[in-house]
């Protein structure tokens, strides 16, 4: 009778270490399908794409930081390039007497002459520069900006003004002080990202 006893307090205080374990597996077997079930390519399911049903795919916007030159660009206006761009050498500036890089190309031509948007954009801004003269500046798709410079002080454009490949912003003229001794000219440059680009490049 005694060993009867032992054995059923025996029994019982094992069926409650069992119970506990059964229920440890049953909690852990639900976290499991819960996963697997939140996230299917991670665990052997069926991926979604635009053959499974009752599935919609949404569009994303493209990585920040890639790029993208607008379909249609070129020179804003035509004439002979005084200077070249240089950026990974020094060029001989012959106003200022002395050799520094230069983050754009000078285009020569008559004063008056009309200076045209390098693409389709946005004035981002104009402005009265100290050393480049008369500034517009236009932000093109692919962080794309444009600036041109040492334009005559009647400009056609203003910020905020959406402007077409070809359109006249402004006019050819000498007001850049830091490039005074070439002549009648306009500075024109091109950065992507902030970082500046050949405007060659650009209106390849």
């Amino acid at each position: 009778m005694n060993k009867r006893k032992f054995g059923a307090r025996s029994f019982a205080g094992k069926g409650y270490y069992i119970a506990l374990i059964l229920c440890a597996v049953a909690i852990g077997i639900s976290g499991y399908l819960y996963y697997r079930h939140a996230n299917p390519d991670k665990n052997g399911g069926e991926s979604l794409n635009a053959d499974s049903p009752n599935v919609e795919i949404v569009a994303t916007e493209p990585t920040q930081g890639t790029t993208q030159k607008p379909l249609k660009t070129g020179l804003p206006l035509s004439g002979e390039t005084v200077v070249g761009y240089a950026m990974d050498t020094l060029c001989y500036n012959p106003t200022t007497r002395d050799w520094r890089v230069h983050d754009g190309i000078d285009i020569a031509a008559e004063a008056g002459s009309p200076v045209c948007a390098a693409a389709e954009g946005t004035v981002y801004t104009t402005y009265q520069d100290d050393t480049m003269g008369t500034t517009v500046v236009i932000r093109h798709d692919g962080g794309y900006v444009t600036t041109y410079a040492s334009l005559d002080d009647a400009l056609e454009v203003k910020t905020g003004d959406v402007v077409k490949l070809g359109q006249t912003i402004g006019y050819v003229s000498r007001t850049a002080v830091m490039e005074s001794a070439i002549g009648d000219h306009v500075h024109f440059s091109v950065s992507c990202n902030d970082e500046s680009v050949d405007p060659l490049d650009f209106c390849s």
